[in-house]
């Protein structure tokens, strides 16, 4: 039976030389639980001493509602600050442009602030890959476009990408970008699975971008599977996951890479045992016929 490649090891940025891990890790929770600066230094040398090199963030990560804004930036600069041999080791990615409560601005000026203020919280002179975190749909994308730009002149930003961006406006900000997108950050999982279908990760091939799965668990929902569908893509995760002695956890981010536009699965958690487990999805074999049999369980129907 005829097996899909493995997935390469790493993954290029555009064509800025940038190379990353094909996996990495997400510190949507790094901020919380009052964890301390040697706990969150532990966890990037966890990460970066099991192979992952593409270290995700965002300015709105640590907010609850309330408070926290800029928290998960800003503790991940008190570790870049007391090892500053770690930055080297590192692609630093982080996002910008969500605003609450407006709830989203990218004007022009506001851009220009929040990369600068992300600069100043991480205590570094240069972000490796800058993305719009959300699209605001009254914000012109030459706007978005300009300010984009003026950060890569700059020398404020090596590297643009998108979060959440329909392919439409994908189309429309690349068209004023002088500098080219090399990323998209949809969220993409067993569970959700609509941008294999709705022209996402075939504009990401056509465009070479670089797609960069959240949630790859569908939220948690994989590990703990409620709905009849949940609980039918989660058996035949297992088939596989039993079949080559892994976890359902580590089927799911495999499933994903073993995609022809090379997703790149963020690993959310926050446990370092979970962190390096996730590197044997790299050695996971899938068949055509299992991975199909996955997309008909999370579509709930044949395929036509």
């Amino acid at each position: 039976m005829s097996q899909l490649p493995l997935p390469h090891p790493t993954r290029m940025l555009g064509d800025s030389g940038i190379a990353i891990s094909s996996i990495a890790w997400g510190m949507w929770r790094l901020a919380e639980g009052n964890r301390t600066v040697s706990e969150a230094t532990h966890l990037v040398n966890t990460a970066l001493d099991a192979g992952i090199t593409l270290l995700d963030t965002a300015d709105i990560y640590g907010f609850d509602g309330k408070s926290g804004f800029g928290d998960a930036e800003a503790l991940l600069g008190q570790v870049l600050a007391g090892d500053p041999s770690l930055r080297g080791r590192m692609v630093l990615a982080t996002k910008g442009g969500i605003l609450p409560p407006l709830p989203y601005d990218q004007s022009t000026t506001y851009l220009a602030e929040a990369i600068d203020a992300s600069l100043r919280r991480m205590q570094v002179d240069c972000i490796d890959l800058w993305q719009v975190h959300r699209p605001d749909i009254l914000a012109h994308p030459q706007e978005v476009a300009r300010a984009l730009d003026d950060a890569v002149a700059a020398g404020k930003v090596r590297t643009l990408g998108v979060s959440n961006f329909t392919i439409h406006q994908v189309a429309a900000l690349s068209s004023f970008l002088g500098h080219k997108l090399v990323s998209t950050q949809p969220e993409i999982s067993p569970l959700r699975i609509a941008c294999l279908e709705n022209g996402e990760l075939d504009q990401a091939m056509t465009m070479g971008l670089v797609p960069l799965a959240w949630s790859p668990l569908g939220g948690g929902r994989l590990a703990d599977p409620r709905s009849a569908s949940e609980k039918a893509v989660a058996a035949t995760l297992d088939s596989v996951a039993r079949d080559q002695g892994v976890s359902r956890t580590v089927a799911a981010y495999s499933w994903l890479m073993a995609h022809p536009a090379g997703i790149v699965p963020i690993i959310g958690s926050q446990t370092p045992a979970r962190i390096v487990e996730g590197l044997a999805a790299g050695q996971v074999r899938w068949t055509k016929q299992e991975w199909y049999a996955v997309l008909v369980a999370a579509r709930g129907e044949p395929l036509p």
